[in-house]
């Protein structure tokens, strides 16, 4: 599809499969549907989704509380994605959202109304424990993912500091002398390579682990030295 009048016909011939009378460009939107009394239906159509598309669909909603905005429906490796997220936004902003298809067949992905989502414990709970395990506030606010220092990192870099402070270590030694209760778990796992095992239980610290110490700067303080 090249133009937003590709969407038209697919749409209006949906909507007056349902008994709506159907006219596009009527003022300020694309397109109004009408069926006897009911209050106006009104779709924005647009070859993509932006934030300029929500804004218009919202400023709409002044008019009717039955808004839709309406776009080719997304290929390509991250369609799913995008359409489930799209989906999740039009619930929130209370708009239905339309995706047409090559062949001209459109789908409904929900339809106007009020927004109520489902708070999921699991997911606060998992947030909450990951706040109280960081110490301090190492990462600044908006920065991407890459590079940022989350609780277990921070474990890892107390393990990697000790190694490099004393050498191979068991495995419950890390753990009594950094607090780390999962120190041999990490070591284990070397999950950002950091750790080299020495034989069972017991770990030293990688070429790499030196590296990541240099760059995260960090130093290990025992804590019978203070």
């Amino acid at each position: 599809m090249r133009r937003e009048s590709d969407l038209y016909e697919p749409v209006k011939a949906l909507l007056r499969r349902q008994g709506y009378e159907v006219k596009g460009e009527v003022g300020a939107a694309d397109v109004v549907a009408i069926r006897a009394d009911e209050p106006p239906v009104i779709v924005e159509l647009k070859l993509t989704i932006s934030l300029s598309l929500y804004h218009q669909a919202v400023a709409r909603l002044s008019v009717t509380d039955t808004v839709y905005i309406a776009v080719p429906k997304p290929k390509g490796k991250t369609a799913k994605r995008a359409l489930k997220d799209n989906l999740a936004m039009c619930r929130r902003l209370g708009l239905g959202f339309i995706t047409v298809r090559e062949d001209q067949t459109v789908e409904v992905q929900c339809d106007p109304g009020p927004y109520a989502p489902r708070k999921s414990k699991k997911r606060q709970t998992r947030l909450l424990r990951e706040f109280h395990r960081l110490e301090g506030d190492p990462n600044q606010g908006g920065a991407t993912r890459h590079g940022i220092v989350t609780g277990y990192r921070q474990d890892a870099l107390k393990c990697a500091a000790m190694l490099a402070e004393v050498g191979a270590s068991r495995g419950k030694d890390v753990a009594k002398a950094t607090g780390v209760a999962k120190a041999t778990t990490i070591m284990r796992s070397n999950h950002y390579g950091w750790f080299e095992k020495v034989e069972t239980g017991v770990y030293a610290l990688s070429e790499t682990g030196l590296q990541g110490l240099k760059h995260w700067a960090y130093s290990w303080d025992d804590p019978k030295d203070s």
